[in-house]
């Protein structure tokens, strides 16, 4: 039984009954596609707490005795160049933009505008009007939470903008406007990116296989595993709430590892037919080992995700989901469908070329063909394993020196103001300008005690006076619920909630202003709304961000420590990611937050980097550094057992995986590419960070560093303390490939050289 689940049983299995297999796959794909459909009904635009920060509590408390579940808010701002609110015209507008909204049933709530409240007598009637006079805003509240209020979003968005008439601007800027705008704008790059990463990663296959079948099967087991991926998502959100950025999570990972995985398996099939194995055996040896490092480098890319199920918010454990399904479904499909798919090609597989193997191999010339290769990857691997030390050093400088901005980084979030030039962006540019950017989601402090006590009393309107006294701040409202033992202050900021100075005034009022005011009073005061949200959620990472690297380093030092049997190599690959990783956060800095190369590049440049982004990234890139790693280390350990020689096995696995390493990485470059070169500031440093991050991986890391390293190392590479001896052999390089007996002999030179030439000497050459 353990003998037909290894990976090389199932390859063997596949390869038997490939229709079989086929067959299944297409029922689950049909069974996923059903439950897909189902996917938009259990993701939410809302990003949520799994635990009980300030801000949270504070929402509750107005939830149970104050307003019910918190409205979804919108601001209409009505602007006029030439008019001002005391011109009829002007009134007009107003008037008729507030009753179609309010015959707006099941959408709209409420709508208020100036002139009730002035005829009202409330005295916030003036806050609702600009210096200048030439523009107001009219409050509204939408029907139903923020997930029903997007839902109608575009039919409200619809009747705002037909109240545009000449000489008068009507917009609206708020919850539901923004998460649907971007929505509709993360699903357009979302099939910018597919279409752009597809289209890049085929053209590459085809470089890399030299047959267009070969290249098409990477994309086929993709697309498979993204499918399989959405369908098991949908099923999963019906129980627990998911974020809807797990689409483009799962797009985006999937096309990146179904490809790379499909790549490996492929190729290797190909070599060994290359070698002279007949059509299956060289199936299964390929599922002994290819598989197999799919296989490990998978369940590293999990350990790895399972690391953001520690962070309690929805989208962190949403995009670890995500990924961790879709790469589970791309290891199914790699240990099953690819072997069957290519039982049933066969040769077929280098259409539209016709190799006859059998001829080819019986042309190879005694020595091992694996060790002796041409041209440019030659070249470099005689390079670094002659000047191991010197090619080190250069490696290691060149990623610090990219890893140095890092030290500048200042995390946020972004917010409308972000956004690209649209009827939002604008609406809250002039909100922004003329009112407070805070009116879309302001500071809402709960003050939990009696109204009627005099300390109480006392606190809240020397916590008014003083928020009065701050220019950052607006005209703040005070309201008390029936019962007299709760009293809500709101108040607008000047700025965007997701600034940088919104977060430090959030923390000075919990600190500072707050304890001051109430000094002696019996009441619990919370500071809830938008921007003490965003600093609690800034504040989480930052708190569970070691939690995280210690979890996914430690579990990761141990898979590799199982999986190869040595000390040094887990060590060194945790450092090596580690550089790759800072070099990566250390261009996003430079690029976004700094603005070098963002103009060229196409990219806005933002005050802050993404909050979510730094652990996402190591997370991700963690996992993916990883494949890169167990591949050619398990080309390097597969010569290394079979001849004990160091400097050759390092050559022969550099040399062997080079090129398809290469090849995936520009695949994954492309993929990432494609997402970054969409419209939302987000996706943009998420494309950028993942793609620059494993481009150098490929190349410095992979290509220069760590063969300099284990050729430095020697024989210690694979050092294992005897005390260790016991744990289990995983064997992941798999059943060796069978050698020539006369692999190891010096090759004869090409003529007219007359001196034998090593293994190491034949690399560099042009043939």
């Amino acid at each position: 039984m353990a003998r037909i689940l290894s990976t090389a049983g199932l390859a063997r299995i596949s390869a038997r009954k490939p229709w079989l297999v086929v067959g299944l796959w297409v029922v689950l794909l049909v069974l996923a596609g059903i439950a897909q459909g189902g996917l938009k009904d259990v993701v939410t635009t809302e990003q949520t707490f799994t635990n009980n920060p300030e801000s949270v509590r504070a929402t509750e408390l107005l939830e149970e005795r104050l307003r019910g579940p918190k409205p979804v808010t919108e601001t209409v701002i009505v602007r006029s160049e030439t008019a001002t609110v005391d011109d009829p015209a002007f009134r007009t507008v107003v008037d008729e933009t507030v009753a179609a909204l309010r015959d707006m049933n099941g959408v709209v709530s409420s709508a208020a505008s100036y002139y009730e409240a002035q005829a009202a007598g409330n005295p916030a009637a003036e806050g609702m009007v600009s210096a200048d006079r030439h523009a107001t805003v009219i409050p509204v509240t939408l029907a139903g939470e923020l997930d029903t209020a997007t839902e109608h979003a575009p039919a409200y968005m619809e009747l705002v903008a037909a109240q545009n008439r000449d000489g008068f601007e009507v917009l609206t800027v708020g919850d539901a406007s923004a998460a649907e705008e971007w929505g509709r704008i993360a699903q357009e790059d979302l099939a910018l990116g597919e279409v752009l990463g597809i289209g890049v990663a085929l053209v590459v296959l085809v470089a890399v296989f030299g047959a267009l079948v070969a290249a098409g099967v990477p994309i086929v087991l993709a697309l498979v595993s993204i499918v399989v991926a959405l369908g098991l998502t949908a099923l999963v959100g019906r129980v627990y709430e998911l974020s809807n950025m797990v689409e483009n999570i799962i797009t985006m990972i999937g096309l990146a590892v179904g490809i790379d995985y499909a790549l490996f398996i492929v190729e290797r099939y190909r070599e060994e037919r290359w070698r002279g194995l007949a059509k299956r055996d060289a199936i299964e040896l390929a599922g002994s080992t290819a598989s197999k490092a799919v296989l490990f480098s998978g369940v590293t890319v999990v350990i790895a995700l399972m690391g953001m199920f520690f962070i309690p918010t929805n989208i962190f454990r949403s995009i670890g989901l995500g990924a961790i399904l879709v790469v589970f479904a791309a290891i199914l499909a790699s240990l099953t469908l690819i072997p069957a798919m290519l039982s049933l090609l066969g040769d077929k597989v280098d259409w539209p070329r016709r190799r006859k193997y059998d001829e080819i191999a019986a042309k190879q010339p005694l020595h091992d063909s694996e060790t002796i290769h041409a041209g440019f990857w030659g070249r470099i691997t005689r390079v670094v394993m002659a000047r191991p030390a010197i090619s080190a050093v250069l490696a290691i400088a060149l990623l610090v020196a990219a890893t140095l901005p890092l030290i500048s980084i200042r995390t946020g979030q972004a917010g409308v103001e972000s956004f690209p030039d649209g009827e939002v962006k604008h609406a809250f540019t002039i909100l922004e300008r003329d009112f407070y950017a805070g009116m879309v989601a302001p500071v809402e402090i709960v003050v939990d005690g009696s109204a009627n006590d005099p300390a109480v009393k006392t606190g809240i309107d020397g916590l008014v006076a003083t928020l009065g006294g701050n220019d950052l701040y607006g005209p703040a409202t005070v309201t008390t619920n029936p019962a007299g033992d709760l009293t809500l202050v709101s108040v607008p900021m000047a700025v965007d909630p997701n600034e940088r100075a919104a977060q430090q005034a959030i923390s000075d009022l919990r600190e500072d202003v707050i304890p001051a005011a109430f000094q002696g009073a019996d009441a619990e005061v919370l500071v809830g709304g938008g921007a003490a949200f965003a600093a609690d959620f800034n504040t989480l990472v930052a708190d569970y961000t070691p939690l995280v690297f210690a979890f996914v380093l430690g579990l990761s030092f141990l898979l590799l420590l199982v999986v190869f049997r040595s000390i040094v190599v887990p060590i060194k690959a945790i450092l090596m990611n580690l550089l790759s990783v800072g070099a990566a956060y250390g261009l996003i800095v430079l690029v976004f937050q700094h603005g070098v190369g963002a103009d060229l590049l196409g990219f806005q440049q933002t005050p802050t980097i993404e909050a979510w982004l730094p652990i996402f990234l190591f997370s991700i890139l963690f996992g993916l550094s990883m494949d890169y790693h167990v591949f050619l280390l398990s080309r390097v350990k597969e010569h290394y057992d079979r001849t004990r020689n160091n400097g050759e096995s390092v050559a022969v696995g550099l040399q062997a995986t080079a090129k398809i390493i290469t090849g995936a990485a520009l695949i994954m470059v492309a993929v990432f590419g494609g997402f970054a070169s969409g419209r939302l500031v987000a996706l943009q440093q998420m494309g950028f960070g993942l793609a620059v991050a494993v481009f150098l991986d490929a190349t410095i890391v992979r290509s220069v560093l760590v063969p300099a390293g284990m050729a430095l190392l020697g024989d210690r590479n694979w050092y294992l303390p005897s005390w260790l001896s016991w744990l289990p052999n995983l064997n992941v390089e798999g059943a060796p490939a069978p050698a020539p007996a006369a692999s190891l002999e010096p090759v004869p030179a090409p003529a007219p050289a007359r001196r034998p030439v090593t293994v190491l000497e034949g690399l560099g050459g042009d043939d």
